[in-house]
């Protein structure tokens, strides 16, 4: 993952930091709750690949996408809806069915592939799935 997280830098210190401060409980993302959870994709030994999110109570919601990463070279090949559609699993079985996820935006790429699995607007910086568990049901645009 320092990899990855070494090409990530923003607001509140490195990836790298962040995601470890909030596996350890130390970063709170406003009205979490635990558990949490991340999942990575692999190409052979190479991390390509995460996604992370956790239960909350943010927006009337019951999960949050935290993060999304593949590595540029790996995309466009179905590795982020792979990633999505284990968390949606996660968050089924966590009984969390409303997910909402924060995207700047500016990021149409990003926007256009929640959007394509399902996500709709809430306003101008979130989206949201009213039922996670419809990404079980229907094909995926790779991602």
């Amino acid at each position: 993952m320092h990899r990855i997280w070494a090409l990530e830098k923003g607001e509140g210190g490195t990836a790298e930091e962040r995601m470890v401060a909030y596996f350890d409980s130390e970063h709170h993302p406003q009205q979490a709750l635990l558990p949490r959870m991340i999942y990575v994709a692999l190409e052979d030994d190479t991390l390509i690949g995460y996604i992370a999110g956790h239960l909350t109570q943010r927006f009337g919601c019951e999960g949050e996408l935290q993060w999304l990463y593949v590595a540029p070279e790996r995309r466009r090949r179905g590795v982020a809806s792979a990633l999505l559609r284990r968390l949606a699993e996660w968050f089924n079985e966590q009984r969390a069915s409303q997910v909402c996820v924060n995207v700047a935006s500016s990021n149409s790429v990003a926007r256009a592939f929640y959007a394509q699995n399902g996500a709709e607007a809430m306003n101008q910086h979130w989206l949201m799935w009213k039922n996670i568990a419809m990404l079980s049901e229907h094909t995926k645009v790779d991602g």
